[in-house]
């Protein structure tokens, strides 16, 4: 399939109305999936005579991450993420495959958004003494490109509350189907915070460091971690699935420097599991 300008269109579009990942303070970096190596597989419930369809995979499931940034505690909770692998708008044009016959290969665009929860220093004995910090969200746009065995993305953000930063992260995969059931991928990651971003989550200031007994500390935004996120998604059939996915990153430069952060550690793991289900909208 030959992709133009008019096609990237459609993608914005289609992105901009439902395409974005959630979870708790953790890179949101969804990517557009082909279903198997022979790309999207054929649903019948798609009308050909529609004039906007996207298909999508809603993602349910539980997580282990760290408490808070720099945390060497770990908390259970729920994970949530949305990720589109079709889109078509009339007079505009189309991405994926509906006959299963084509790999996805293109530039697009894609939402993101990130929730971070509130950090309340009375839950956590290392944070005795520090100022608790707002739930943030933060809200921004990606770019990303595709081919059938390689994926690389940016993805910038900014928080509308809680903290008022930009945030990024970039990364690649490597993809493999050893199966049409199974797809695995591989890749680094690279995350990068404002000023704004540093300051509100590694920082610690004259009075807190009195309270707490923390070096007083002024984080710089910069790039702030590095790691790596590996994949496994298997589908039961068409519609139902079940994903797992392992992510682990190293604090760098100022957030790796925090006092915070010493008190718990730079290395930050992610372990997550849910069930896939797809899903049409169109008219």
């Amino acid at each position: 399939m030959t992709y133009s300008i008019r096609i990237l269109a459609a993608i914005s579009l289609a992105l901009a109305c439902s395409t974005a990942a959630v979870a708790q303070d953790v890179p949101t970096a969804e990517a557009v999936t082909a279903s198997s190596h022979q790309g999207p597989r054929p649903l019948s419930q798609i009308d050909p005579n529609s004039n906007f369809v996207l298909r999508y995979d809603v993602r349910l499931g539980a997580q282990t991450r760290p408490a808070y940034f720099g945390s060497d505690e770990y908390e259970v909770r729920p994970d949530f993420a949305i990720k589109f692998d079709y889109a078509r708008l009339r007079g505009l044009g189309e991405y994926g495959s509906l006959s299963g016959n084509s790999t996805p290969s293109a530039f697009g665009l894609r939402g993101s958004l990130r929730f971070i929860g509130a950090r309340n220093s009375d839950d956590y004995e290392d944070l005795k003494g520090l100022d608790d910090i707002d739930a943030s969200l933060e809200l921004g746009l990606g770019v990303v490109y595709r081919e059938r065995n390689f994926e690389a993305f940016a993805d910038a953000r900014y928080g509308t509350f809680g903290h008022n930063s930009f945030f990024g992260e970039f990364g690649m995969d490597g993809i493999a189907y050893p199966t049409d059931n199974w797809e695995l991928r591989l890749g680094p990651r690279v995350t990068w915070g404002g000023q704004g971003f540093a300051d509100t989550y590694f920082s610690v200031d004259s009075q807190e460091a009195l309270a707490s007994g923390m070096d007083r500390f002024k984080a710089d935004g910069g790039i702030l971690g590095a790691g790596f996120e590996a994949t496994a998604r298997y589908r039961f059939n068409d519609l139902w699935g079940i994903e797992a996915g392992l992510r682990g990153d190293r604090m760098l430069n100022d957030a790796a420097n925090s006092p915070i952060t010493e008190r718990g550690t730079e290395d930050q793991f992610r372990l997550r599991i849910g069930i896939t289900r797809e899903l049409i909208l169109q008219f």
